[in-house]
Formats: structure tokens, C-alpha cells, sequence
């Protein structure tokens, strides 16, 4: 059958369309692909030849509130090898594992594991500079060294619960590392080199770098002189006391900064891994709670004088040893009690009959109303991590036992920086701060300040007038009561102790007592708020006037002196008591002959040194309030007179 010429050209046209048709779509999509896709694909190729050898960031530094570091950073190199480049992998096993005190085995086979990179782990982590210039000598293809760095906490021990510490991969694990790990940890940087299927560098494409970025550095409201204060004051008292803990905190009362925060045991933040998990897992300044005993007897005397239920001066209390509450004797400290007294000598004895008493004018609601006003049953909001809440007795479960126990401390359990916060609260004017730790960020290249907290008032709990009031009745415990092993000559320090009895399985323990003290100062003006708490002393009377008062003392006298705080006038005096020893005033004794130094010194001994006739120097200086039957220091000079005939 003959087809017709029509027919033919209507065909290859068909056929001639059809093609068109198709190299176009091919064309769009090569196109597609070129210009469209091109970029995505590269990418991806690159990507499947690409190597990265990483470069770890300088995580931020720690510092205190002055820019002292408290937290840095060593160099630390850490080995990386490309499994597919390594051409020989006995003898780079060998070679490494002689090099890294590691098994040949266990080298093997992570070297020869189906993967584009492999770090040598743990051994070839974090090695010291020796070793990774041992390594770059053996010239092992495939192997590298990447920069990498490890913390240091250069002051070991020092303020660790509060610090923490981080990880093999400069991850924060405890404490601020933790807190703040996001703004401490900077962004990874990397060497980025290409290789073929076999793992073979491709010479013709430069390698990349693309550089880390530093983490923040965090300056602290820490400041390092008051913490080193605290940190040797708490040395000394566990190895007098062996306790089964101490804790103490400092504070500015007036913005919630903290100064210095420490607890016993303590351990080395860069070698956590030696003590068990209950020590450094545990801030104890934030987490423990318990009993507070008769520091919390402020937090009534605060709601009774805001509440105009007490004068101090005009009001009485006679105290028989003991008060009948709904058939339950509640006994005083003092065997037989303390008598007739005014209320101020109730807060100067630590009266526990009298406290009962302002806790029924006060009557259960409104006592547990500032309890609460005061912050107690929730948490302070302090930016550490574990922070506890204490234990309230709830409204319908309080009867007048429970009210009257409340009142001085007892069948409550609260924190201790539950504690520092009300305290500083009843003597700073009246407001509640929530204290903090984290002063500021800063850039580490630059030094500006990236982001900054500030005090955060929570709410006025009582007014300035009831606050002055508890100052003034706070500053006479200190003088003249129960406090007075805290007296500090000329810095007016304020305070309260307290003795709790420890819980276990519901009953208290026989002489196991925890003691504290806490104290502020100057009263005219607080810039300190002192809280510390020892956990059944060894070898003493347990009473926080006898065990705590006097470290707090010891703190105060120091940090008040580092802090740039003068001397006041208007102190009340110390009432002494056996065995006080009077104080006496020095005088100035520059210029004086060894005669008259005779004819002054009557109740004060001498240490003479230096040739001549006449008083140049002397230690203490003039005006000092020293213990009578101190010894005077004085250097002699000019002249020295010859004897008569």
C-alpha cells in the first residue's frame, strides 16, 4: 500500500513537534537544574567531600564583681584523625597508642571505624601541648591536632558550689557553668578541607576556616575579698569545730547583690569526679533546709512592732522558764528563766516565753502573713540552680502549739538564703530584694557590657520607722545580749543568734544542734548582712553565741574594713560579762621618752624596738580600742640621752 506524500509530512512534522517537545523539557530542566538547583547541589557535593576539623570557642570567663577571674580557660589541644586517609592503620595505632599511654586495640578501632571523623576518646581529649607536638612530629597522614581548651578554676575549692563546673565538651554541668551555659559556651568554629571518595584530599580547593566565637564573659556581684574572708573563717572553724557542715552567706542588703557564698564540705571543681555526687550536687546555702531556732524570732519582732503590739522600753514580760500553750510546756534556754524584763531585754536574752507571747498578740493570721510578706514558703528567685522552699505548716493545721512554736523558730524549716534576704529586709528600710549573683555580661574582646541585672524589689514589708526599731534592738542584742561574742568596736553590728535542734524521723536529735548567727552592720546604715550556720560542733557548748557569733564577728571586722566601711560613733557599749576583758582606748604616744611611756601605759604592755629616746611609730594606731593588757608595739629613734652620774 503506497502512503501518500501527505500523510509522510504529516508525520515527521508529528515526530519533528514531538522531539521539539522533548529537548525542550530537557532544556528547561537542565536549566532548572543549572540555575535553579546548581547552588543547593554544589553545596551538597561539597558537602560529601567536605572535612571538618573543629575548633572549639573560649568559653567565657567567670569573674567577680572587680573583673578578677574565677573561671578561665587552658589551652588543650585534642586529636582527630579522617579514618579513610589513613593509610597504614597498624602502624598509626602503634604509633598513637605509644604516644597517648592507650592500647594499640582500642586506638584500631577507632581509627578504622566508618566515619569521616573520629576523635581519639577520651585519651586524645584535651591533651597537654607536650603530647600534641609529640603527635605532629610522627607525621601520620590522617591524623590531626585541632585547638581545644579546657576550665581552670585557678583558686581550686574556692566558692565551687556556687561556680560548678563543666564538662569534657566545655559544657556547663553544675552551678553558673550550668545556669549560664548558653552565654558562657560561644559558637564552635572549623578547618574545612575536601576529599575524594576514598578520603583523599582534593589539592585543586583551598581548605576554609571559619573562626569560633567566644563565649560571654560573666562578672559576679561576688566580690573576692569579702569570699576570701569567708572562705579562711570557715577553714578555721571545721578544723576547730569538725562539723558535720557549715554554711555561710554574705549580702548586700540594700540591692539583694551577694558578696560571698561558701559551704563545708567543699570540693575542687576541676576534679569533681573524686567526691560523691551529695557534695557537689548540693549548694547548701540555697537548698538545705531546716529549722532556723531563734534568728527567726527578727521576723515576729518585726510584724509585732509594725503591728504596734509591743514598746520595747515600756512593755514587760515576766519569764518563769517556761510558758503553758493548750497543755504543752514551752521552756526557755535559761534554767528558771530570766525574770522580769522589758521586751528589749526579751530580744537581748532571746526570750523564748516572750516570743510566744508577741506570737498571741500577733494571733495565727497575721504572724503568718508577714511570715510569707517576708518571703518564707517559696523561693527567693536567686539565679542558682537546687534552690529549696521550706516547710510551712499549712493554715488549718495551726493551732495555738503550732503559733507559738512559729514564733521563735521552731516546726518550721526554711533556707538559709530565705534568711539573708528577710533579715536584710527588717534592717534595710523595709523592702525585699531578691538577691542575685550575676552582675553583668561582657563582650571578651571589647569589654562592653552585652546585658545586665539589677535589684529587683519585691514589695515593702514593713515600714522604715519599724525597721530602725529592729535595728536598734538588733544592735543591743549584740551589745548587751546573746550576740555579744559578734561585738565589733566602732562598726555597730547588729544581730541574732540561733540553736535549732535537728529533725531525724520526726524527733529531735540529742545535742545535735545546728548554731547560727546573723548579723548586719553598721546599724545606722547596713551595708553587710551576715548569715552563718555551723551543723553540730564538735567539742563545745552548742549555742550559736558561742560557736557562730564570733566568726560572724570575724567576717564583719574584715569585710566592713575591705569594704571601705568607716568606724561609727554611737555604738552602744558593750555590756561585759565574765570572762570579757575591758576595752581601753590607746593612746597617741609619738614624740613621748621611754619615761613617759612608763608614766602612760598603765593598763597596757609594751614591745620596744629601735635606738634613741623618742617615739616614732606605733601599733595599733592612736584612737584604737584594744583588750586591757594588750601589748603596744613602738619603734624609738633620735637621740639617745646619756645616763646621769
Amino acid at each position: 500500500m503506497r502512503v501518500s506524500h501527505v500523510t509522510v509530512r504529516r508525520r515527521l512534522t508529528i515526530v519533528l513537534l514531538v522531539g521539539i517537545l522533548l529537548f525542550s523539557i530537557i532544556d528547561l530542566r537542565l536549566g532548572y537544574v543549572q540555575f535553579a538547583l546548581g547552588n543547593m547541589l554544589t553545596d551538597r557535593a561539597k558537602d560529601s567531600w567536605s572535612r571538618d576539623i573543629p575548633f572549639e570557642p573560649e568559653r567565657g570567663e567567670i569573674q567577680d564583681r572587680n573583673g578578677i577571674p574565677l573561671a578561665t580557660n587552658m589551652s588543650a589541644p585534642t586529636v582527630f584523625v579522617v579514618p579513610r586517609q589513613i593509610k597504614d592503620p597498624n602502624d598509626t595505632a602503634e604509633k598513637l597508642a605509644a604516644t597517648l599511654n592507650m592500647s594499640k586495640e582500642k586506638v584500631y578501632r577507632q581509627i578504622t571505624k566508618n566515619s569521616s571523623k573520629e576523635k581519639i576518646n577520651p585519651e586524645g581529649r584535651k591533651i597537654s601541648h607536650e603530647k600534641a607536638k609529640e603527635i605532629r612530629a610522627l607525621d601520620l597522614k590522617g591524623v590531626y591536632i585541632a585547638e581545644d581548651s579546657k576550665r581552670h578554676y585557678p583558686f581550686g575549692s574556692y566558692l565551687a558550689h556556687v561556680l560548678g563546673f563543666a564538662g569534657i565538651d566545655n559544657q556547663g554541668l553544675m552551678g553558673l557553668e550550668l545556669q549560664y551555659d548558653k552565654q558562657l559556651k560561644g559558637q564552635q568554629g572549623h578547618v574545612q578541607f575536601y576529599s575524594d571518595a576514598k578520603g583523599r584530599r582534593m589539592p585543586d580547593i583551598p581548605d576554609e576556616y571559619v573562626a569560633p566565637v567566644d563565649g560571654h564573659n560573666l562578672r559576679l556581684t561576688i566580690d573576692s575579698k569579702v569570699q576570701t574572708i569567708v572562705e579562711n573563717q570557715l577553714d578555721l572553724a571545721y578544723e576547730l569545730y569538725n562539723p558535720d557542715g557549715i554554711i555561710a552567706i554574705a549580702m548586700d542588703p540594700n540591692t539583694g547583690e551577694i558578696l560571698a557564698m561558701s559551704s563545708r564540705p567543699d570540693f575542687d571543681p576541676a576534679q569533681f569526679q573524686d567526691v560523691p555526687p551529695e557534695i557537689y550536687n548540693r549548694n547548701l546555702p540555697v537548698w538545705s533546709t531546716y529549722e532556723p531556732g531563734s534568728t527567726f524570732k527578727i521576723i515576729t519582732l518585726a510584724a509585732a512592732l509594725e503591728e504596734s503590739k509591743v514598746n520595747l522600753t515600756k512593755d514587760t514580760f515576766n519569764d518563769g522558764g517556761a510558758a503553758e500553750v493548750a497543755g504543752a510546756r514551752l521552756r526557755c534556754w535559761k534554767k528558771g528563766g530570766h525574770g522580769h524584763q522589758t521586751f528589749l531585754e526579751v530580744v537581748q536574752n532571746s526570750c523564748n516565753p516572750g516570743f510566744v507571747e508577741l506570737g498571741q498578740r500577733l494571733g495565727t493570721n497575721t504572724l503568718f502573713n508577714y511570715i510569707k510578706s517576708f518571703g518564707f514558703g517559696e523561693k527567693t528567685g536567686i539565679d542558682l540552680q537546687g534552690e529549696g522552699k521550706g516547710i510551712l505548716f499549712k493554715p488549718e493545721n495551726v493551732g495555738p502549739v503550732e503559733l507559738a512554736t512559729t514564733a521563735f523558730g521552731q516546726g518550721i524549716s526554711v533556707t538559709p538564703i530565705q534568711q539573708v534576704a528577710a533579715v536584710a529586709a527588717a534592717v534595710n528600710g523595709g523592702i525585699l530584694y531578691t538577691p542575685y549573683i550575676a552582675k553583668e555580661f561582657t563582650d571578651p574582646v571589647t569589654g562592653n557590657v552585652v546585658s545586665r541585672n539589677t535589684p529587683v524589689e519585691k514589695r515593702r514589708v514593713i515600714s522604715e520607722e519599724t525597721s530602725s526599731q529592729v535595728r536598734y534592738a538588733l544592735e543591743s542584742v549584740v551589745a548587751q545580749g546573746t550576740g555579744r561574742n559578734a561585738f565589733v568596736d566602732g562598726y555597730r553590728v547588729g544581730g541574732k543568734t540561733g540553736t535549732a535542734q535537728k529533725v531525724n524521723n520526726g524527733r529531735y536529735l540529742e545535742n545535735n544542734h545546728i548554731v547560727s548567727f546573723i548579723g548586719f552592720a553598721p546599724a545606722d546604715d547596713p551595708q553587710i548582712v551576715v548569715y552563718l550556720a555551723v551543723d553540730n560542733p564538735k567539742g563545745t557548748v552548742q549555742f550559736g553565741g558561742v560557736v557562730a557569733a564570733p566568726i560572724v564577728g570575724n567576717i564583719m571586722e574584715e569585710s566592713l574594713s575591705v569594704l571601705g566601711v568607716e568606724k561609727r560613733k554611737g555604738q552602744i557599749e558593750k555590756k561585759l560579762q565574765w570572762p570579757d576583758v575591758p576595752l581601753v582606748e590607746v593612746p597617741d604616744l609619738k614624740g613621748m621618752s621611754k619615761k613617759e611611756l612608763l608614766q602612760q601605759l598603765v593598763t597596757l604592755k609594751l614591745d620596744v624596738s629601735g635606738e634613741g629616746d623618742t617615739v616614732v611609730q606605733q601599733a595599733p594606731q592612736p584612737g584604737t580600742k584594744v583588750e586591757e593588757g594588750s601589748t603596744i608595739r613602738v619603734y624609738m629613734s633620735g637621740t639617745k640621752k646619756s645616763d646621769e652620774n
